[in-house]
């Protein structure tokens, strides 16, 4: 019997969607406000979904208190109140926006969460745009 657990947490972060390639014009034309050079911030809401079967023995597909301090240690701390263009190296030659960022946090938690498990990303930048990732 497949089940999926979700954890939902936020953290808060800058960026500047900004092609390196292009001139300011050609950022400000493609991206909009969102190009200009000072940043802006958002107040992220991160939902993560794990699919396995549950455990006969405790009932749970997966310990929500490990999924906490799995996120919280991983990619909360990581990114929250960070410029993730200047202070996070998963951002160095990639673009933060909302794509890039939920498949960064899957590939984090790909490596800290058995393969069992079947791991989606669902991250809401603003309350109306979200993007969700499958993994691959």
């Amino acid at each position: 019997m497949k089940v999926t657990v979700c954890r939902k947490s936020n953290f808060n972060a800058a960026h500047r969607i900004f092609n390196p390639k292009w001139d300011n014009q050609k950022n400000e034309e493609v991206f909009g406000l969102c190009s200009l050079p000072n940043y802006h911030g958002h107040n992220y809401d991160l939902v993560v979904k794990l699919t396995g079967d549950v455990n006969q023995e405790t009932g749970y597909v997966f310990d929500m208190k490990a999924l906490k301090e799995i996120v919280d240690e991983h990619v909360i701390k990581r990114y929250d109140h960070k410029n993730l263009n200047l202070d996070v190296k998963d951002f160095v030659n990639i673009i933060p926006s909302a794509e890039n960022i939920a498949v960064a946090i899957w590939n984090i938690l790909r490596e800290k969460i058995d393969r069992v498990y079947d791991i989606r990303v669902i991250l809401y930048e603003t309350e109306r745009n979200f993007v969700e990732y499958p993994g691959s």
